[in-house]
């Protein structure tokens, strides 16, 4: 993971730190001060052998969700705080990395009504915070968190259009979701399609200014 500084500001491997999964604590004792919240990847990974990346993001497209009631899985981590626990919503330790890691199973209700899943979730919300994907592959695990937050913003407009319309005519204007007969054959589609989307977004890493990449001393 990177060191305590901004991701995209990342430009040799003297920037990333490489913990244990066991108990996240960092491979070399000399290492750089990393992130708090290393423990939402070291527990996922603990509890979810087939997952290979996660990814951890406070995107405010995302976030209006995670404060609200639907059916996605929210993890309010207000109901997990240990008595010492800093109530900050840092996942700052193992327990509390655990209970998050826990919202991905298929064999927890952490639906207000009982639903019944087939696949583990993808995505998890976190009150207050932001949301955590994870994926088999690093590729697959920034194609759903990018296109978690692009989701959420088209599906922000879409009830801003239909409270808007609702408002001015006096009739109800439904927002129209994916039915359950389309969900496994759209996500089939998108994994089949996310390398599409990768090739892009390396072209905009390389040619974007932001981005440094200091060359390996020989």
């Amino acid at each position: 993971m990177p060191r305590n500084m901004a991701p995209a500001t990342i430009a040799s491997h003297r920037d990333l730190v490489q913990y244990w999964v066991s108990d996240a604590s960092p491979v070399n004792e000399a290492a750089p001060k990393g992130y708090i919240e290393r423990f939402i990847h070291s527990e996922i990974y603990r509890e979810h052998t087939d997952v290979n990346s996660v990814i951890h993001s406070h995107s405010l497209g995302v976030l209006p969700f995670a404060n609200s009631r639907h059916s996605t899985p929210v993890f309010d981590i207000s109901k997990y705080y240990g008595p010492d626990d800093t109530r900050d919503l840092l996942i700052r330790n193992a327990d509390l990395g655990q209970q998050l890691a826990s919202y991905f199973s298929v064999d927890r209700d952490v639906r207000e009504e009982s639903i019944q899943r087939q696949v583990p979730y993808a995505v998890v919300l976190m009150r207050g915070h932001g949301f955590t994907a994870v994926a088999s592959t690093i590729q697959e695990c920034v194609f759903r968190a990018i296109y978690t937050q692009e989701n959420a913003v088209v599906q922000t407009k879409a009830i801003e259009l239909s409270a808007a319309y609702s408002q001015m005519t006096g009739d109800s204007a439904k927002v129209y979701y994916l039915c359950e007969d389309e969900i496994d054959p759209a996500a089939a589609m998108n994994n089949a399609v996310w390398d599409r989307a990768w090739g892009l977004w390396l072209r905009q890493i390389a040619t974007e200014k932001l981005y440094i990449h200091e060359k390996p001393h020989a």
